[in-house]
């Protein structure tokens, strides 16, 4: 069995950055619209980017959190389609990757 201490580390880390990030997009689209028009169109604008941001750093959270729990139940670092383990290099580049390099093509 491998150790994942240092990539439990490294997931927990990101998720904190990742909550962080949530909690600003939040406030930041919790802000009140300007009054003038023209300022309002770039705002709801801004807004699309910060919605769109905070969904895919939410999906992020969704797959930092499976992979913290893969590592709980002793099967992080296997591949959840063939059971072969992932590649170490693969784990570096996607540490909460749930399939290796040939199943998730």
């Amino acid at each position: 069995m491998r150790d994942f201490t240092d990539r439990k580390n490294q997931l927990e880390d990101r998720l904190k950055e990742l909550g962080e990030r949530i909690n600003r997009i939040e406030d930041d689209l919790d802000d009140p619209m300007p009054k003038d028009a023209e300022e309002q169109a770039v705002e709801r604008e801004d807004d699309e980017v910060l919605e769109r941001l905070g969904a895919q750093s939410a999906q992020e959270v969704q797959l930092i959190r499976a992979a913290l729990a893969r590592i709980e139940d002793g099967v992080y670092g296997d591949c959840m389609k063939c059971g072969e383990p992932i590649s170490e290099e693969r784990l570096d580049a996607v540490p909460h990757a749930a399939l290796c390099r040939d199943c998730a093509r």
